[in-house]
């Protein structure tokens, strides 16, 4: 297919622009070669004609496709030119973030000038094993491919950094060289990689300075060579620097500065220890205020001296050599200020003022005569054959010569300091390998370009052609690798140009040679230039000048003037003032300054400066032939030798804009450093072979849709070959490897058009099947519509003609029944009409009759009335005669009772009759009145006087009563005064009538009265219910507050808990690693040792040497020991509250207070000892007793550091942690104590509220004698119940005071040593007395001493996990050692049990050593655990007891406290934990990426993935072997994992939170490269990894482990995964994202959107939009700038003391342990 056929309609190019350099358009017609003329539609819609030079005929560039957009690596895009390239690195930098991207054996780093995220230990170690091309572009790529070559091969490798002044490249060379201190730290305590980092302040200040393009630039190039060993790790390092430019000490451009140096030590001129050097502000000297701009913004001079000084101290630069480097520095700045003075018009006579401060202050701070450099500074040695005498200087010649001392000054201290870092780095071991790092400045051009420019654009062209050679050389081995047919290809070579440069008569012979001449010039050199370079074609004279000359450079043609290259290239200095330095008081300025031959041979290197005396008939020597170009120019040829013999790395650093705005990009710039930096030439050497590489498989998946069924294979190989034959019919547009598809440019976006036709295709044929279905669809729906209609119509019409004859025939029936009615009704009214005519009839005849009857019944009635009337006259009358009769009778008898009477009434007793009617009325009353006053209680004493003010009335009454009835009976036979008693009666009438009244009235009063009460009642019971409510809500806002604040301050203690806990554990593993270290330590020893007796030529004096340095290390492990006192208090200190920094405080305190218990433990030892010396049997008896220093191991005579003190050391620092965990453990109880108390003191307020509202209630419904009868009650309960629990308080602190009396005892009989001297010598003190008699076994063994190191060998050394005697009971280790424990405290023997008890963990520790497998440290965690817990179980203490059953309560221990050896237990139990998570991490770790990112679990969605490979996945694949694990791997890992640990009879616990931490990492490290591989960020990987997260989780709940928080573990990955699968286009989408994602940090989240990549030209990008628009969002969220998942973080273990069911008496021991010397008990 031939080119011009792709530019057919929609098809986009490349134009050229002036503002973009290259603009992007399409093509809206099919381009015809006879046109010439391209119609073009640019971006923003403007339609364009784009003519085509008729005599080139070239076209514009094609634009890749969508798919390629933003590549990682530049050479797998199909078109591979300039603006491809430029766009590709444009996407990238603006749209993903992204600063670095591969090209080729090239990393590109493009500077953002913003501080992100991407160089956290957490990224080396995401970095750190992988190969180079399954990663994103990172530097930290570079520097793991740099480190496994050497690693793997043994090769030394270099990494060359280029790049303009402001791209980066020294935080690029810094940040390789921190990767390679994290990954290759060292094993010994020297801290190679600290030194190696500390270099950089270091470099930084003597070596850096601020231009106009950067605030940091680097104006020397340095190469360092870090050193390595045979295990990999850093040993040492060697730093050479390259062109210091000197001149910037004495000048400096418009806003730029001097080194930084020199404002470092100006801004901290205020300190005390700088008074001395007389400086002031930066702004009064001459060589640091020129630039005008002294500050720089965010930088803290101050702060970067501090650091500068720390690192000299790292470096071992003392005290002394820092004060004397600063007093060289700041003469610098006073011998800028020295002026001179001239008494002549004509400025010929220079002198200095005597008076001049600065020449002072220059002669006191480096110990000169003042007058002799006054003198030699204005003035100069002429020296001939017969004479020698001195000439005045004028003020311009002196200040040449002042500046030029200043820069040697300034340079001699430059390459002292140099020589300095690398005594410090060196290294006297032998070096394995190394990798060099090369900080190289790139090409420059500026508007004038003198010598510096020169020396720098030809040490580009050199590292140009080393590039341009072993590209070529990769491009070579990848056909042979391959098999391909090697063609040339055409290349640009440099050569001609550095032979204009380097070649004999070249340009740095003739400079050298117009050098050597006292009468050479500029002018005469540039003329030397003009007549033997005129026809190179390298070379041009400037048109307008003859002092400049041009070089065609690689990059581009630069002019140089010729001003100032000699004097450049000799940099003269005169002899005088050297030799006045030399007899310098100070000593490290005659170090400097002595004879050239001894500075040779004592540093090493070759001076760059010329001291001239001007001897012109002395025959010039070797020195003065060493200029300034021929020096570098041997520098740059040992760096080639160097490089060439090492495998290069490249990285370039470009500047995206010349303003350092962050995140900004000019393309005009961009072009200008990629075709400068060798980029482009990368590109086209890839372009001029076959650029594109594809697997067989990824192409095949890839390409599948454009094969046809035959063309299909089993092998896919062929079926590749056959496609491609049909496809693409130009043979040398591609090649077949052996295991990948080469492509030459264009062929694959032919291909990628191809297919895009083919879907398109495709989709048009789904599209008219889908139509068609549509319209198909719509007819039937149509037609069914249709006859729907028809059939309702239909029916309709039917329902209608239905009614129509339901009408008619309605209409026939009522015609029907009317003619009825109407016949019916006059048949009715014939017959009415004749049954009313035989009515009447019949009713005349009726009638008659009747009137008849009537008659003669009216005759009966008046018979009938007449005879009754005559009967009843006759009865009236007789009963009138009975009735007077009655009446008459009646009267008599009446008037009879009438008289007695009359009589009656005259007596006495009836009056009595009648007042006691009226008394019983009265109590009546008053029992009313009483039952009224009980009623109302709230008023007693009103109703009380009511009552009594009633009760005297009625008295009263009473008493009148009771009068008149003495009164009657007085007046008994008293007839006369009968009518006085009558009246006196009517009064009494009268007042009892009274009575009544005043009583009815009281009665209203107290009734109206009575309902106040009432009322009264009402609210008083409305209060009282408001207040029981109110009370109970009080009650239970004091409830929850108790509550809440019992919660607060158990959350509180918790986290403090187990914040103390995560640092205990952090110190427990910082421990392990320093023993670790201490191990290696040995093991270095041992192998130094083996190498002095392989190696008979080491003399004695070197293995003394290294004897002492083994000493300081050793030293150094102890003050490292010894600094972990510090570490609990330092971390509180830096991350806790104020209280958590109190309680750090405290505990430092207490082990203090430990450390000096220790002490006075040894101060006792030595007092023994003197005391047991006088007696020899004394000691023999004493021997058995273990003191406290031999518990602790310290040593014996206190002056030498052995391992024996090592080992003090540690167990003093185990008492302390011991310590520190036991009041962790009190505060604990304490605190559950509390809890329970407050609880507690709740239930009891709650009921004695009950108690008060139930006697109140009761009492408000007593008298108020039964009220205070009640109240005195509940008084004498209540202090019933007080004294009582007075009483438990006392019987309590009795108990108390007791077990502390107990306690002080066993103190005081531990603390005082008792040993007293008998006068019986052969009589042993007193020991326990033990009974023996035959019994039964009681769970005991007894371990004689001889016996342990036996007991030892077959319970841990030689027995192996998968034994079978321990298949009934894994954790039988454990019991037997426990078991022959309580025998040691069964027979008090203290100093037996912790012998054994030393034994055990020695030999633990030394198993484990020598075998880490997953199952050897899993089984003896598990036995750990096992022995704590039965130390605890059995302790015998209060909480033990409770643990137990009966039968196990006779096993707790009887005399020792073992809390100590518990402390140890669980120290070894964390350390064991952290192992087993680390094996467990080694086993996963390779497992975990190809498991979950890689592994296609559904094929279905991954053959639609594949893209090209490029180079990077080239190297990836020749780094040796690549075993593909899938995500069974995985699993079976766990299940393996989970069969071991539950084999070994670890508890369910432990096991989840093995499985939490191991679910953590893999979360980790699967999310860390998911943020660091774009490849990965898609829809179809998204579901892969969502499908293997929830296979994980499934597992989990099949075993039942998903309560242990794994799967909280796995949230971040789960959320990451979804985020991949949700639409990423809408506001709603937007808000689903900020809402689902909580568990990523918004670092996270923007990233993933970045790197989010479709699969194919149907899915559309992200948008920057889309992504500010998350941004904005979650810009409330905490901020955070964490990128990656913390890798090394581990979760705080906890270990439950589960009582363990099993007997000790029930035990049987396997006879295959052989165990047979155990004497059972």
């Amino acid at each position: 297919m031939s080119l011009v056929e792709l530019y057919t309609k929609s098809t986009k190019v490349w134009i050229p622009d002036a503002e973009e350099v290259w603009k992007a358009a399409e093509l809206i017609k099919d381009f015809k070669k006879e046109d010439h003329t391209l119609y073009l539609k640019l971006e923003d819609g403007t339609n364009i004609q784009y003519r085509i030079n008729e005599k080139t005929e070239e076209l514009p560039y094609l634009r890749n496709p969508d798919i390629l957009m933003g590549e990682n690596d530049l050479t797998a895009l199909s078109y591979l030119h300039e603006p491809a390239v430029l766009h590709n690195l444009k996407v990238r930098f603006l749209e993903s973030n992204n600063i670095y991207t591969y090209c080729g054996i090239v990393l590109v780093a493009i500077n953002p000038y913003e501080q992100l995220p991407l160089y956290g230990d957490d990224v080396i170690y995401a970095y750190s094993g992988q190969n180079v091309g399954d990663m994103d572009p990172h530097i930290f790529a570079v520097a793991e491919e740099a480190y496994k070559q050497m690693a793997r091969d043994g090769k030394n490798q270099s990494i060359i950094i280029s790049g303009e002044s402001g791209a980066g490249k020294t935080m690029s060379a810094k940040y390789m060289m921190r990767y390679f201190a994290t990954v290759g730290g060292s094993a010994s305590e020297t801290n190679v990689e600290k030194k190696v980092l500390a270099s950089n302040p270091i470099m930084e200040a003597i070596g850096n300075a601020k231009t106009t393009r950067n605030d940091n630039s680097s104006r020397f190039g340095k190469y360092i060579e870090i050193s390595f060993d045979y295990r990999h790790h850093i040993m040492g390092a060697n730093m050479r620097t390259y062109l210091l430019e000197k001149s910037r000490v004495v000048f400096q451009a418009y806003e730029e500065r001097n080194y930084h140096i020199f404002y470092q030590l100006c801004a901290s001129a205020n300190l005390a220890e700088f008074s001395e050097l007389n400086l002031g502000s930066a702004e009064n000297y001459f060589y640091i205020n020129q630039g005008g701009g002294i500050y720089v913004d965010d930088r803290d001079d101050a702060a970067d001296l501090e650091k500068t000084r720390n690192a000299f101290s790292m470096l071992g630069i003392c005290e002394s050599y820092q004060m004397e480097i600063f007093h060289i520095v700041a003469s610098v700045l006073h011998l800028g200020n020295i002026n001179f003075q001239s008494n002549d018009r004509d400025g010929e006579n220079s002198f200095v003022n005597s008076h001049d401060k600065h020449i002072r202050l220059f002669c006191k701070l480096l110990g000169l005569e003042k007058k002799q450099l006054a003198h030699w500074l204005c003035h100069r040695k002429l020296v001939t054959l017969n004479e020698t005498y001195i000439k005045a200087m004028t003020i311009k010649q002196a200040t040449r010569s002042r500046d030029a001392l200043a820069k040697h000054i300034y340079g001699q201290l430059f390459i002292w300091i140099l020589n300095q870092i690398n005594k410090a780095l060196g290294s006297s071991l032998k070096q394995h390998a190394f990798i060099g790092v090369l900080d190289i400045y790139g090409f420059e051009t500026f508007d004038n370009n003198s010598f510096e420019q020169f020396c720098i654009n030809y040490a580009n062209e050199k590292l140009q052609q080393q590039f341009n050679l072993h590209v070529f050389k990769l491009e070579q081995e990848e056909y042979l690798v391959e098999g391909l047919p090697w063609t040339l290809i055409d290349y640009y070579d440099n050569q001609p140009c550095i032979d204009v440069i380097e070649a004999k008569l070249g340009i740095l012979d003739l400079l050298d040679e117009e050098c050597r001449i006292l009468s050479g010039t500029d002018e005469k050199w540039a003329q030397k230039l003009y007549d033997r370079h005129q026809m190179s074609h390298h070379f041009q004279k400037p048109r307008m000048s003859n002092s400049a000359f041009i070089i065609l450079h690689f990059a581009a043609n630069v002019l140089y003037q010729c001003e100032g290259f000699l004097e450049k290239n000799r940099d003269t200095v005169f002899e005088e003032p050297i030799n006045i330095l030399k007899a310098s008081k100070s000593e490290l300025i005659a170090e400097l300054f002595h004879d050239e031959e001894t500075a040779s041979a004592g540093r090493g290197q070759i001076s760059n400066v010329t001291l001239k005396s001007l001897r012109k008939t002395l025959p010039p020597t070797s020195e003065h032939k060493k200029t300034v170009g021929y020096q570098f120019r041997a520098s740059l040829h040992l760096l080639m030798e160097a490089l060439n013999s090492t495998t290069p790395h490249y990285v370039r650093c470009l500047k995206p804009n010349d303003t350092k705005q962050p995140f900004l990009f000019n393309p005009i710039r961009m072009v200008e450093q990629l075709r400068a930096c060798g980029v482009l030439e990368t590109i086209r050497l890839s372009a001029a072979g076959y650029p594109s590489r594809w697997t067989y498989i990824d192409f095949f998946n890839r390409y599948r849709v454009l094969m046809r069924k035959c063309d299909i294979h089993a092998n896919k190989e062929q079926s590749c070959k056959s496609m491609l034959e049909n496809l693409i019919k130009d043979e040398h547009g591609y090649k077949f490897g052996k295991t990948k598809i080469f492509f030459s440019a264009g062929q694959v976006a032919y291909l990628e058009k191809l297919r895009a036709n083919q879907l398109r295709t495709a989709c048009i044929m789904v599209q008219k099947v889908m139509r068609g279905w549509l319209q198909r669809r719509k007819y039937q729906q149509i037609r069914q519509a249709i006859i729907v209609i028809q059939k309702y119509t239909r029916r309709l019409l039917a329902k209608h003609l239905v009614d129509r004859l339901r009408l008619t025939r309605a209409a026939i029936i009522i015609q029907s029944q009317y003619r009825m009615l109407t016949v019916r009704r006059l048949y009715v009214l014939i017959r009415t009409a004749a049954i009313t005519i035989q009515a009447y009839a019949k009713g005349m005849v009726t009638r008659r009759m009747y009137y008849k009857l009537v008659q003669e019944q009216k005759a009966i009635v008046l018979q009938k009335y007449v005879r009754g009337w005559l009967t009843s006259l006759r009865f009236q009358r007789i009963r009138h005669a009975v009735i007077y009769l009655q009446c008459c009778y009646r009267r008599m008898m009446a008037y009879r009772q009438l008289k007695m009477l009359k009589v009656e009434a005259r007596s006495v007793e009836h009056y009595k009759k009648l007042n006691k009617g009226m008394e019983n009325k009265i109590l009546q009353l008053q029992c009313k009145v009483n039952d009224q006053s009980m009623k109302n209680k709230m008023l007693v004493e009103q109703m009380t006087a009511l009552v009594t003010s009633h009760r005297n009335e009625v008295e009263k009454f009473k008493n009148e009563m009771e009068r008149l009835q003495c009164q009657a009976e007085e007046t008994k036979n008293l007839q006369q005064h009968i009518t006085q008693l009558q009246e006196e009666l009517e009064k009494a009438h009268l007042n009892r009538k009274g009575v009544e009244v005043r009583t009815s009235q009281e009665l209203t009063l107290l009734k109206q009265r009575l309902a106040v009460l009432e009322k009264e009642k009402i609210e008083l019971s409305d209060e009282k219910e408001a207040f029981n409510k109110y009370i109970q809500e009080q009650s239970k806002n004091i409830e929850d507050q108790i509550a809440l604040k019992v919660a607060l301050k158990s959350h509180q203690l918790h986290v403090e808990f187990q914040e103390e806990r995560f640092h205990y554990q952090k110190l427990v593993k910082e421990f392990s690693c320093l023993e670790q270290r201490y191990e290696n330590l040995k093991d270095e020893m041992t192998y130094m040792k083996e190498n002095e007796t392989r190696d008979a030529d080491i003399s004695e004096t070197c293995s003394i040497t290294k004897y002492h340095e083994l000493e300081q290390e050793n030293q150094k492990l102890k003050n490292e020991l010894h600094q972990l006192r510090k570490c609990l208090v330092g971390n509180s200190a830096a991350n806790g509250t104020k209280e958590q920094k109190e309680g750090g405080y405290n505990l430092m305190n207490q082990l203090k207070a430990s450390t000096d218990e220790i002490d006075i433990l040894k101060e006792e030892q030595i007092w023994l000892k003197s005391k047991l010396a006088i007696a020899e049997k004394e000691i023999d008896a004493m021997r058995n007793k273990a003191t406290m220093a031999d518990l602790f191991g310290l040593p014996k005579d206190g002056c030498k550091m052995s391992e024996e003190d090592l080992r003090c050391a540690y167990d003093a620092v185990r008492v302390a942690n011991k310590l520190l965990m036991d009041q962790l453990d009190e505060q604990k109880a304490q605190h559950v104590k509390e809890v329970k108390t407050f609880q507690t003191e709740v239930r009891d307020l709650k009921e004695k509220l009950n108690k008060q509202q139930k006697y109140f209630a009761e009492a408000l419904q007593l008298s108020s004698e039964a009220q205070m009868e009640v109240g005195l009650k509940q008084e004498i309960t209540r202090l019933t119940n007080e004294n009582l629990d007075q009483m438990e308080q006392i019987e309590k602190q009795e108990r108390t005071l007791i077990k502390l009396e107990k306690q002080l005892k066993s103190m005081k009989g531990s603390r005082i040593p008792m040993y007293v001297a008998d006068s019986k010598v052969d009589e042993l003190p007193n020991l326990p007395s033990i009974s023996w008699k035959p019994r039964d076994f009681q769970g005991m063994l007894e371990c004689r001493k001889e016996d342990e190191a036996h007991l030892i060998r077959n319970l841990i050394t030689d027995l192996k996990p998968q034994s079978d005697a321990l298949s009934a009971l894994p954790t039988l280790p454990a019991f037997i050692f426990f078991m022959c424990i309580r025998h040691a405290d069964y027979t008090n023997d203290e100093q037996r049990a912790h012998s054994l008890f030393t034994a055990m963990l020695n030999g633990i520790k030394k198993v484990l050593k020598r075998s880490s497998d997953f199952e050897m440290v899993a089984f003896w965690l598990s036995n750990t655990y096992r022995l704590l817990v039965c130390l605890r179980q059995y302790s015998g203490d209060e909480n033990s007891v409770e643990m137990n059953t009966p039968e196990q309560r006779k096993h707790a221990l009887r005399n020792f406290d073992l809390s100590q050896h518990c402390l140890i237990l669980s120290d070894l139990a964390i350390q064991l934990y952290h192992q087993l998570i680390k094996v467990a991490e080694g086993k996963l770790q390779e497992m975990i990426v190809s498991g979950m990112l890689e592994n296609d679990t559904l094929q279905s969605i991954s053959s639609m993935t594949a893209k090209s490979a490029g180079y990077r996945k080239k190297t990836g694949g020749l780094s040796g072997e690549n075993t593909a694990y899938t995500l069974n791997s995985i699993i079976q890992q766990l299940n393996y994992f989970h069969d071991v640990l539950s084999k070994h009879g670890l508890h369910p616990e432990i096991i989840k939170q093995v499985y939490r931490q191991i679910y953590y990492i893999i979360a980790a490290v699967t999310l860390n490269n998911l943020l660091l591989r774009r490849d990965m960020c898609s829809f179809s990987n998204g579901v892969q990894i969502r499908n293997n997260v929830s296979q994980l989780s499934e597992w989990l709940r099949g075993k039942n482990l998903h309560q242990s928080g794994a799967l909280e573990t796995l949230e971040p990955l789960i959320q990451a995964t979804q985020l991949l699968q949700l639409n990423k286009t809408t506001e709603a989408d937007a808000e689903a994202i900020c809402s689902m994602c909580t568990a990523l940090s918004k670092t996270q989240i923007v990233k993933i959107l970045t790197l989010y990549t479709p699969i194919n030209e149907f899915e559309e990008r992200v948008t920057v939009a889309f992504i500010k628009n998350i941004q904005n969002r979650l810009a409330g969220r905490s901020p955070s700038r964490q990128l990656l998942m913390e890798l090394k973080h581990v979760f705080a273990v906890n270990f439950p003391i589960i009582p363990s069911p099993v007997n000790l008496d029930k035990i049987k021991i396997p006879e295959i342990l052989e165990l047979d010397f155990l004497n059972r008990f």
